[in-house]
């Protein structure tokens, strides 16, 4: 059975990046828990979207030179970060411009041979991390950090947010939030992508799309809503009162629930792991508490799954990110998806062009405008 509106459960096309099956996530083969359970890199990850096959330690080392190279950005982008650092702005919208800029500056951003279309997909993934931390730090009146090419992708992250080397257990929790956020089958923000690739325009255009799909709020920013709505809470101090009357008038508890998902959500068993682990012992011990508190509520009266976005939001926050920018890290981790898709897209590429199901009025006649 088929959602003709939603395109639920309608196959769209073949790849070999990512898969969802019975409630279980993989990337290439490789189910998620394999890179849980052994302490993957992000950048291990990133090389296998990418590649299709797990690096070696020559092919891996040679591949976080070439990233970590490319983690500065350029003054005449930094500036046009602190230009659009205005409040009224949308985070998201800041992005979207600024991965626009760099194809700006990028002189070989219309080469379209894979090689170029490589260089030009580690300039984007490197030097989008450079521009989340500078936003985070220049909206807030702070000058931003330069990035560390000894740091790996997660730490330099962290760093360049906080302006200190984080903790190992900080990285080793946003290493993995960022490879269970890397892709997720033909979601909306990676199908635009493909959609994009599919009419050969360039790489910086295709992300671009992809990010302005995120941006809505029926795909990227739940886990903002969710951090959002366990505020109220802690600041209610009756979490069943609050749920209970969200319910009764029919308003949508975010963080629960999914399209594909029916019994699990894979990633937020790990989600839910770090964000205890990080808030242990600190002032946000309650916030995982209250959190416990709502996925067992939901669950008995609606009988909904926490979704990916539920724990990410309290672990974003134990790592000092503001909740207005979840989306961005959000963005930085699927970023590694989209550009997969694109690149294969492109290697086997057809111009995705469906029909659509005509429902209007049919066989009219035109009147003239004097008549009308």
């Amino acid at each position: 059975m088929t959602d003709s509106m939603g395109m639920k459960n309608m196959i769209a096309s073949n790849t070999r990046i990512s898969a969802i099956e019975h409630d279980e996530l993989s990337y290439a083969g490789y189910n998620i828990s394999e890179f849980m359970d052994n302490n993957a890199s992000f950048e291990e990850i990133i090389y296998l979207l990418w590649n299709l096959h797990l690096p070696t330690r020559v092919e891996l080392s040679q591949f976080e030179k070439r990233l970590r190279a490319q983690y500065k950005i350029s003054d005449a982008v930094e500036q046009c970060i602190l230009i659009q650092s205005r409040p009224h702005l949308h985070p998201m919208s800041v992005l979207r411009s600024t991965v626009s800029l760099l194809g700006v500056y990028n002189v070989h951003a219309e080469e379209d041979d894979w090689e170029d279309i490589y260089d030009q997909s580690i300039q984007i993934m490197a030097k989008v991390p450079t521009i989340i931390a500078s936003f985070a730090r220049l909206r807030r009146g702070l000058t931003p950090i330069e990035p560390r090419e000894d740091l790996s992708f997660a730490a330099n992250f962290l760093y360049m947010l906080k302006g200190q080397e984080p903790r190992e257990l900080e990285v080793q929790a946003f290493n993995k939030a960022l490879i269970l956020h890397a892709d997720h089958e033909f979601n909306a923000s990676t199908f635009a992508a493909r959609v994009t690739a599919s009419t050969l325009t360039d790489l910086y255009s295709c992300i671009t799309t992809a990010i302005g799909t995120l941006k809505g709020k029926l795909h990227g920013g739940a886990n903002e809503r969710v951090f959002d709505m366990l505020m109220d809470i802690r600041r209610s101090g009756d979490t069943h009162g609050y749920l209970q009357a969200k319910l009764d008038s029919k308003e949508k508890i975010m963080g629960f629930g999914h399209r594909v998902y029916q019994k699990v959500d894979p990633r937020q068993k790990y989600l839910k792991e770090m964000a205890q682990a990080l808030t242990q012992g600190t002032d946000d011990a309650d916030l995982y508490q209250l959190s416990q508190e709502v996925e067992s509520f939901i669950r008995e009266k609606k009988g909904l799954i926490p979704n990916v976005d539920f724990y990410s939001a309290t672990l974003y926050h134990a790592l000092g990110i503001d909740s207005d920018i979840f989306t961005l890290i959000f963005a930085m981790s699927r970023m590694s998806g989209w550009i997969a898709h694109v690149q294969e897209q492109r290697k086997n590429n057809k111009l995705i062009r469906p029909r659509s199901n005509y429902v209007g009025l049919q066989n009219l006649t035109y009147i003239p405008i004097n008549r009308r």
